[in-house]
């Protein structure tokens, strides 16, 4: 019973701690876009930087989405597994 509690509680802290760096990736590449956006585009057209902006980061996120599940399906995990 112990064990089967320290186990669950490093598996929670694992992926709290992925979590937290996969959101600071996101937040990097949130800033990273941004700024290629802004680059390519002027102050007048914020509207259509923020569309462009959104467009891209769903693509990013369907694409990896995608990605992530054939891998995990390769290796016989289900997606409803992961937590």
């Amino acid at each position: 019973m112990a064990d089967s509690i320290k186990i669950e509680t490093i598996k929670t802290i694992a992926t709290l701690v992925i979590t937290a760096f996969a959101f600071v990736a996101g937040l990097a590449w949130n800033e990273a876009i941004q700024a290629v956006i802004k680059q390519f585009l002027t102050a007048e057209s914020a509207v259509i930087g923020l569309v462009i902006y959104a467009v891209i980061v769903t693509i990013i996120v369907v694409v990896v989405t995608v990605l992530l599940g054939r891998t995990l399906g390769k290796l016989g995990i289900d997606m409803e597994d992961v937590k």
